[in-house]
């Protein structure tokens, strides 16, 4: 291609496109920096701003990650609008409505919700796994109120000598890994071979094949397993234990915001219809 040379622009109007150019900068420049009412943009966090002034990673949407299957806290559910059903899905899902957002849940290793891993990296909103509230995960993890009271327990086959923890020296009992459960196994369970899982459902299957002799571990979901036959719950241990939705370090907005609806939940009593759908005793 050949090369053209161009007349050069008289001054003056160098001068004035100069100016013009100045000019939008600044205009562009005053835009970006945002209205006097103090918003902000949603790509501050990553994530899109909802009509509640909240930022999640989906616009409209909270996206809560939790370890499945935990019956009777989380499981699957095909016929169930988000695909998952139990106590920490309706709640959530409570909580979601209250704010005016549509619920997704993401299957996650516990491991990984329980570090902050999953929430850094911006998988989800929100962590719901039935997850105990503990210094060393407020280091990495900001919390909701507490929402529900839990114990620890020991589960074993009906036919076991095993009648308490005393009972397991020389005993492998199957533990989840990142779990409350296997810090009290791992200083209570004096001479246990501790067995660490992935998640409940591969201790159950383990228990049931014969490969442990025990599993230590939440107890409602031990009374679910006894409630499935052929197991029984020996011992449970109180251990001042509460759950708590766990969200990103720093994320003040959505915590308050959630500590609010489970206020509300608690005054209106929908708190105590989940409660009582899964925990009720006659």
């Amino acid at each position: 291609m050949s090369s053209r040379t161009l007349p050069r622009p008289a001054r003056g109007i160098v001068r004035s496109s100069i100016a013009l150019v100045s000019t939008l900068a600044l205009a562009t420049v005053l835009t970006a920096c945002g209205s006097d009412d103090g918003g902000s943009s949603a790509g501050d966090e990553g994530g899109s701003s909802n009509e509640s002034g909240l930022t999640t990673i989906a616009d409209g949407t909270l996206t809560v990650c939790s370890d499945v299957p935990y019956p009777p806290f989380e499981d699957f559910d095909e016929t169930s609008e988000s695909g998952f059903k139990g106590f920490d899905i309706d709640i959530v899902q409570a909580i979601a409505d209250g704010l005016e957002l549509e619920l997704a849940v993401k299957d996650s290793s516990f491991d990984a919700l329980q570090s902050g891993q999953a929430l850094n990296a911006g998988q989800c909103d929100m962590a719901a796994s039935a997850m105990t509230i503990t210094e060393e995960r407020q280091a990495a993890l900001d919390f909701s109120d507490g929402y529900y009271d839990s114990q620890q327990s020991l589960l074993v086959p009906e036919d076991s000598d095993i009648a308490s923890i005393d009972d397991l020296d020389g005993a492998r009992v199957g533990v989840q890994q990142g779990t409350t459960g296997k810090a009290y196994a791992e200083e209570n369970a004096t001479g246990a071979e501790l067995v660490s899982f992935p998640s409940d459902a591969e201790m159950f299957q383990a228990i049931k094949a014969g490969q442990v002799d025990a599993l230590l571990q939440d107890l409602p979901v031990n009374i679910n397993h006894q409630d499935q036959g052929g197991f029984s719950v020996v011992e449970t241990y109180s251990t001042d234990e509460s759950y708590g939705l766990a969200m990103k370090k720093g994320n003040t907005a959505l915590v308050d915001a959630v500590n609010e609806q489970l206020t509300e939940m608690r005054d209106s009593g929908e708190y105590d219809e989940i409660y009582n759908t899964y925990f009720a005793t006659e």
